[in-house]
């Protein structure tokens, strides 16, 4: 099969895509390719780019160059075929203030073909904890988090092939995240595609299987967290019944502090070789932190820039 071929079968893909608005380059050569049943974290600072991609993934505007498919299909070209296939959170509820939340509800599931109420709408209210009482108020009068729980019904009532959001957790109290993350695996366990944005690292941390990192409109790394996490320095907190007299001597290990018998390791490439210089001291506590996320994130943006 060719390389062409795999591209249009992902669920997005995106080559050499490029958009300004004016003076400002929002997007400069994007590629990005989203295969089917993926758990997709997209990541990057305000004005990096990410709400410009979703925007444009979801047909609302158009790339000046380059291309953005969804199912082989163009994004722009043939958004209307395409919004049967997606569900969408933008990053703010415009929502019909006068409308009850039922109203709501049942009106985007019409617009999807639903005569009734579709069949995952009710498992998805009583998760996100929205009964009947509040449904029957208007939208007008709910709380922010409110107002997020009933877009993100509406995005995924209709069990979309493709979920498209853009800072989803947005408002949600502790809680209701960890019920969200629990309908998120269930809808990938299911074969959808998620494809999310969001400012809260550990959001993408714990839910998303694949993430890119996006900077002044460019992808600066993509791939699995743990290929993203390979090369980067590990931190080692080791505490000595006695320190060495003579400090550690392995390839790969920077002694960043030590505070008494505590000591700060930075830790690159293989362990093994630390670990059987320390098989050979009593020690009282040791912890080897993951790389998280965020510092995955952070560590380039300081490339672009070094004063952040």
């Amino acid at each position: 099969m060719s390389s062409q071929s795999r591209d249009h079968e992902a669920a997005i893909h995106l080559q050499g895509v490029t958009k300004a608005y004016g003076a400002v380059q929002a997007l400069r050569g994007v590629d990005m390719t989203v295969q089917q049943g993926d758990l997709f974290g997209f990541l990057g600072p305000n004005g990096a780019g990410k709400t410009t991609t979703i925007r444009m993934l979801t047909g609302f505007i158009r790339a000046n160059a380059g291309s953005a498919h969804l199912f082989g299909q163009d994004a722009w070209r043939d958004s209307v075929a395409l919004k049967r296939r997606i569900g969408f959170v933008p990053d703010t509820a415009s929502i019909y203030g006068a409308l009850t939340g039922r109203e709501f509800l049942d009106y985007l599931a019409r617009l999807h073909g639903y005569r009734r109420r579709p069949p995952l709408a009710q498992e998805l209210l009583d998760r996100l904890e929205l009964p009947e009482a509040a449904l029957g108020r208007k939208l007008k009068g709910y709380s922010q988090g409110m107002k997020q729980k009933v877009m993100l019904v509406q995005a995924m009532q209709h069990e979309p092939d493709l979920l498209i959001m853009d800072e989803p957790t947005a408002s949600l109290d502790p809680l209701m995240r960890q019920a969200f993350f629990a309908l998120l695996r269930q809808f990938h366990e299911r074969g959808h595609t998620v494809f999310m944005s969001s400012h809260v690292l550990s959001d993408v941390e714990e839910v998303c299987h694949q993430i890119a990192i996006i900077r002044d409109g460019q992808l600066v790394s993509t791939g699995s967290v743990e290929q993203l996490r390979e090369g980067h320095t590990r931190t080692m907190w080791v505490e000595f019944q006695r320190p060495p007299v003579n400090g550690l001597s392995v390839p790969g290990v920077r002694v960043v502090s030590q505070e008494g018998n505590t000591w700060r390791l930075a830790v690159s490439g293989d362990i093994n070789p630390l670990l059987r210089e320390l098989a050979g001291y009593e020690l009282a506590d040791l912890v080897f932190e993951r790389t998280s996320v965020e510092e995955l994130f952070m560590g380039y943006y300081r490339e672009a820039k070094p004063d952040a």
